[in-house]
């Protein structure tokens, strides 16, 4: 325990240096909001991955990979493809030049500046604010779930000291201190991982004799009994993908694979990164960091949640979430009974960097929002903005220690940190990709075309959430208490629907609301502020 506390004591240590560094090299807005645009390109990818990369990827997802089984590496494999390739080769560049000839900062002045709105600044930024602490609780609470089983505390008072930590980095450093913690933190969470997954291996006698292993459990009667009414209908064993359009198949495929694959793409914390380096060069050189660093990460965590079912079979004769008692819980549970203590310790300060980077990177996203998009753009009072923005970091952790201090007490709270990232990741999918999309690449894009798909991406998302999908409506308790039923199509012919992610729903529609709204008043558009938007862009 003396040693756990040392390292911790070293690495925040180092964390408040970094975050000191950052305070000093703050000199103006441009500097908090987006480092001055001088990052260099390796620290712009690891805080890229450091962001994207949390506890409710390794915690979270990780567990649901024990759950689930490996079906969740095609996950990993949309990450890299699409949150890294594409995202910096198709979105990147074309974001950080538009953003310097916008001087846009974040994500919602770029859209506001790009379609001359400050309705959708505003509205964006409103959004942003209100939605983004639902994701940073899950991850909040990844982080607080692993640290208290770690230095056998209470929740809450881990809570309250991870949230005290938070608020002094965050608010101090701007985002220079952010990004230059986030790229420590990467280095951390690393090693970490690749130490958790070379021994969990060696653990099971190799890759070969792991993956046999694990393949074979599936015949196992026993363990096929203990999952019966853990997941939906249609688990096939933990190396196999589910029966095609069964639920779980529409689980893992809508609201994991999709719903966060897809939605990373305008996930405004990481959009701003994009404007943070001073060329296209540095996007490139970025890409090769980013993606070996997402591929570790998000396949050690979904592989050796997976396998875990195997080390928890051959020792309790149990499979991993029924010994765990919650998928959640898994990872944590997987440290503790079956990796010796010094690991243990390395692997808690991986999983610290995990959360303290990205939730780090979502509070400096929500503070901006209320401070640079709201207070200062759209409602025009540019007097102490950058206070104003410091006091909106600090409301924000307020609103995200509030739900993570409620969370434990709701009723089966299994699952919800993967619940609150999707919602997150498909809220912003619907509402602003195809914005975005328009914003970078079309330049007769109307502002009404980009009001009407944004807020009908937001409402048709929402609507989803609350009345429609299964696990959300029933956890989040509106349509219970309105309608006295779990969800709008409990005992329909539709019911099937209420499987499926709110992304599969309102991204289609909000796509198609741009199109034919943009058919309709493309003469609408201003072409002297196109043609100052996409100059040098490609």
């Amino acid at each position: 325990m003396l040693f756990k506390i040392i390292a911790t004591v070293i690495y925040l240590a180092i964390l408040s240096f970094l975050a000191y560094s950052g305070f000093k090299g703050t000199k103006n807005a441009s500097d908090y909001l987006v480092g001055g645009r001088q990052i260099h390109p390796v620290i712009m990818a690891l805080s890229y991955g450091a962001t994207f990369i949390s506890t409710s990827a390794i915690v979270g997802f990780g567990g649901n990979a024990g759950l689930f089984g490996m079906s969740l590496l095609w996950l990993t494999f949309l990450n890299i493809f699409v949150g890294v390739f594409i995202a910096f080769v198709f979105f990147g560049k074309r974001t950080r030049k538009m953003g310097l000839n916008l001087d846009a900062h974040t994500f919602p002045e770029l859209l506001g500046q790009r379609y001359q709105s400050k309705f959708i600044q505003g509205f964006s930024s409103i959004l942003i604010f209100l939605i983004m602490p639902v994701y940073t609780a899950a991850v909040l609470k990844g982080g607080v779930e692993f640290m208290a089983t770690t230095f056998q505390l209470n929740y809450d008072v881990t809570l309250f000291f991870l949230i005290l930590i938070l608020a002094v980095f965050v608010s101090m450093g701007g985002m220079k201190g952010v990004m230059y913690g986030d790229a420590f933190q990467a280095i951390i969470m690393f090693f970490g991982m690749a130490a958790l997954i070379i021994v969990v291996y060696l653990q099971l006698g190799g890759i070969v004799s792991a993956n046999e292993k694990l393949t074979a459990l599936a015949s196992n009667p026993v363990a096929m009994e203990q999952m019966v009414g853990k997941t939906p209908p249609g688990f096939q064993g933990w190396t196999s993908m589910p029966v095609f359009n069964s639920p779980l198949w529409w689980t893992v495929v809508s609201s994991i694979v999709m719903g966060v694959g897809i939605g990373v793409l305008a996930q405004p914390q990481l959009v701003v990164r994009f404007m943070t380096v001073k060329s296209n060069r540095e996007l490139n050189r970025a890409v090769v960091s980013g993606g070996v660093f997402i591929l570790f990460m998000t396949g050690a965590a979904f592989t050796v949640g997976a396998l875990s079912n195997v080390l928890f079979f051959e020792k309790f004769g149990q499979v991993a979430v029924t010994y765990a008692g919650g998928s959640d819980k898994i990872i944590p549970s997987l440290i503790t009974e079956f990796l010796p203590s010094w690991f243990s310790t390395i692997f808690m300060l991986a999983l610290l960097a995990a959360a303290l980077s990205t939730l780090t990177s979502l509070f400096h996203a929500i503070g901006t929002s209320f401070g640079r998009d709201f207070f200062e753009k759209t409602l025009g009072m540019k007097k102490n903005s950058l206070i104003v923005t410091r006091i909106g970091v600090i409301i924000a952790i307020l609103i995200t220690a509030m739900l993570a201090f409620v969370a434990p007490r709701i009723e089966e709270t299994d699952g919800l940190i993967v619940m609150g990232t999707s919602i997150f990741f498909g809220l912003c999918g619907a509402a602003f990709l195809p914005s975005y999309v328009g914003a970078i690449y079309f330049r007769n894009i109307s502002r009404k075309a980009a009001i009407s798909s944004i807020c009908t991406g937001a409402f048709v998302c929402l609507f989803w959430l609350f009345f429609i999908h299964s696990k959300a409506a029933k956890t989040i308790g509106l349509c219970p208490a309105l309608f006295g039923k779990d969800n709008l199509l409990v005992d329909t012919a539709l019911a099937k629907l209420s499987q499926i992610d709110s992304i599969m729903i309102a991204l289609p529609i909000s796509v198609i609301v741009i199109v034919v709204v943009g058919i309709l008043t493309k003469n609408q558009a201003d072409k002297a502020h196109a043609d100052k938007c996409f100059d040098g862009v490609k």
